[in-house]
């Protein structure tokens, strides 16, 4: 399957379900990371294996997900030549304490996703 940015609805209802168990602790560190000034663009990596991108966050059955999560930022993005238009990410990028930036890297599917955090 190629990379498609058409998400496909059972699929993002995979990744929701999962995202759902950590997005707490996720919206706790998108805080973190913009509170302490490392970047106003957080990006969450989620995987289902290991992987270099950010510091690992949550590992895979840690809060009953089948996911790793790990906390990154834009810059990082940048640097590793992942995101190749800065000014067009910040443009896209959706309001951090409504939405959470993840990376998906799977393979039928690897692209940035805003999923919006569970209301409480």
């Amino acid at each position: 399957m190629q990379n498609d940015p058409e998400l496909n609805p059972k699929y993002l209802g995979k990744i929701s379900a999962d995202f759902v168990k950590a997005a707490e602790s996720l919206r706790e560190a998108s805080y973190a990371i913009r509170r302490q000034e490392f970047s106003k663009y957080p990006v969450f990596p989620m995987c289902q294996t290991e992987q270099s991108i950010g510091q690992m966050l949550i590992e895979a059955g840690q809060a009953e997900n089948e996911w790793h999560y790990s906390a990154s930022f834009m810059e990082e993005f940048v640097q590793r030549g992942l995101i190749a238009n800065e000014e067009l990410f910040q443009k896209n990028y959706k309001n951090p304490d409504e939405f959470c930036c993840l990376f998906v890297i799977d393979q039928e599917f690897t692209h940035f996703v805003f999923v919006p955090y569970p209301i409480d």
